[in-house]
């Protein structure tokens, strides 16, 4: 099976996941989605990620993080896609929600958080923001 977009078939497994109340979910691996995924618990929207398998079918595993019974992500959202990338520069980089969300970018030294690419002084992809 292929997809278009596959970034944001990976937030929407995460998206339904947490409302089903799912422990974990599982997608196709890529190494982008592996260092989104390692973006995401850092930050601590996530509690856990691995990857299962090898070659073709191998499979990257995220175990979702609640809190008193409720998602801790809120919201999930795609900013940049593959018909219309959104690119910024350090000081355009948007804080969401005042700073207590995160946005999600990938600059020319990897994935990282916005407050990661505002201290390293770089921009790069706004990929999506989660909150």
């Amino acid at each position: 099976m292929s997809f278009s977009d596959p970034i944001a078939d990976m937030l929407t497994r995460i998206r339904n996941g947490q409302k089903a109340c799912k422990l974990s979910v599982t997608m196709p691996y890529s190494s982008k989605k592996h260092a989104i995924a390692n973006v995401l618990v850092q930050e601590g929207y996530v509690t856990s990620v691995k990857a299962e398998g090898e070659g073709a079918k191998k499979e990257l595993s995220v175990e979702l993080k609640y809190f008193e019974g409720k998602p801790v992500i809120d919201q999930i959202r795609r900013i940049s896609r593959p018909g219309l990338r959104r690119y910024k520069g350090t000081k355009d980089i948007p804080k969401i929600l005042g700073g207590l969300g995160c946005a999600i970018l990938s600059t020319s030294i990897g994935v990282m958080s916005d407050k990661e690419a505002r201290e390293k002084g770089i921009g790069g992809e706004i990929l999506f923001i989660v909150s």
